[in-house]
This record gives structure tokens, sequence and C-alpha cells, in this order.
């Protein structure tokens, strides 16, 4: 049975995608078996490992309607561990169309059901936004991973996801769990990043990884040539730190 985890806030920009795609890639070097799925219309985690998006015939969009299972969406991907469940433009008016449908936040989890015994884990990038498809994922998720970006108003809108995630377990899903905080985008010659660091640690405690993600010009390269950094430049220092992330995460 695979463990889901929702890679969530609302904010853009924090390293999502990034940490999604790469996290998930990490797993699957590890031979666990994985499978990554974009809920966000713009698509980056699917164009993030290497799926041409204006060429897809099937995506999450489909599941979510109904018009397609879970398993006839998925994907392969270069690394042999990893498969994906892709986003596409059209998700944009799933919100839009779900909402007259019954029981319309469990769409995403009972789609899953149908493959959770496929894989160790999944791993779910939300959308910068806590809509209709951020709820859905959050229903269906067993746990949360916040990221959050070491720059000026790291903490701004966080109450406002504890918050969701507060009433996610109220109402639809009780045992969501928060596994961690991400600490992303971090520098360490900057007083900025220090200070965030600080103020993070100091709020949410044991709950934030000692894992951080170092500001890496590889890291950023690796989405345009649609590869996780491991298979881009395994040296370098994004790739160590996602792998570091990686053997916290298996660790919980």
């Amino acid at each position: 049975m695979a463990k889901i985890i929702a890679i969530a806030n609302q904010k853009g920009g924090v390293g999502k995608t990034t940490t999604a795609v790469n996290l998930s890639s990490c797993l699957a070097a590890a031979e666990c078996k994985t499978c990554l799925i974009d809920m966000d219309p713009q698509a980056n985690s699917t164009s993030g490992l290497g799926i041409d998006k204006d060429k897809i015939e099937s995506s999450v969009y489909d599941t979510l309607l109904g018009n397609k299972s879970a398993r006839e969406t998925i994907l392969a991907t270069e690394l042999e561990y990893l498969n994906l469940i892709p986003s596409s433009i059209s998700l944009v008016g799933a919100e839009v169309e779900l909402v007259s449908v019954m029981s319309r936040e469990h769409r995403l989890k009972a789609a899953l059901a149908t493959i959770t015994d496929d894989y160790k884990y999944i791993v779910i990038d939300c959308p910068p936004s806590l809509g209709l498809l951020t709820i859905n994922t959050l229903t269906a998720a067993d746990s949360v991973i916040i990221p959050i970006q070491c720059e000026y108003y790291a903490m701004e809108g966080l109450g406002q996801l504890m918050n969701t995630i507060k009433l996610v377990r109220e109402h639809l899903n009780p045992d969501l769990a928060v596994d961690g905080v991400l600490l992303t985008m971090f520098d360490g010659r900057l007083n900025l990043s220090r200070q965030v660091s600080e103020e993070v640690r100091g709020y949410f405690d044991s709950k934030v990884y000692n894992t951080v993600i170092n500001r890496n010009v590889r890291l950023s390269e690796a989405p345009s040539f649609g590869k996780p950094i491991i298979l881009y430049d395994i040296l370098s220092t994004g790739a160590e730190n996602y792998m570091a992330l990686t053997k916290e995460v298996m660790a919980q």
C-alpha cells in the first residue's frame, strides 16, 4: 500500500514542483516504486520529467472527471521505478466542472484507490491555491510536506494553509498528517536566509526537516532540460540536498 504524500503551499515559487519532481525521482533511484501525480494545471512537473505537455492524450483531468481510470493515464519516465500521471491545461476547468459532482472532494482519493497497491510512494504536486484541486489532494493524502522559501514573507499565508489542513482533518481526512516543513532556496551567505530558517524552526520546531535545499544553479537549470537533478547533475549540491531529504522521508 503506497504512502501518499502531498507537496502543498498555496504560495507560488516556493519550490513545490522542484520538490515533487526531485523527491519522487530520488525515491525511484532508491528502487522504491513511485508515482508522481501532477495536479497543477501549469503542468510543470510533467515537463520537468521530459514529457511534452502538449502531446498528452490522457491526464489527471480525465481521471478526476471519470473519463479514464488512474491506470489508463500513467506514463513511464526515464527512471525505471518512477511513473507519472501528467497534468494538462484542461485541469484549469476541473474545479468548475466538479462543483456539481457528488463527493467532489473525494474524486482523486477514489481514483488512486485502484493503484495504491502498485507503489510504495505516491507524490502529488499541488497547484498554488487552496481550491478544489488542492482539497482533493489533501483528502487523498496520508501526509503533507510544506516547502517554505527562505525569502521575505516566507511565513505569509501559512496560517491559511494550516487552517485548511485542520478543516480537511475535521471533515474529510482525519488521518492527514504534516510530515514536515522543508526550507528551500536557502543561501547561507545571507542573513535573511538564516533569519527565516530560525523563524520557521522556532514556529514548527521538530517538524522542520534537517535537510535544507540550497540555492543551486544546476537545480534551476534541470527543468529546462526535462530532467530531475539526479539525471541532470548528480554531483550538484541540489542532488545532494534532495538525496538527503529522501533519506529523511524514507525514515518517517
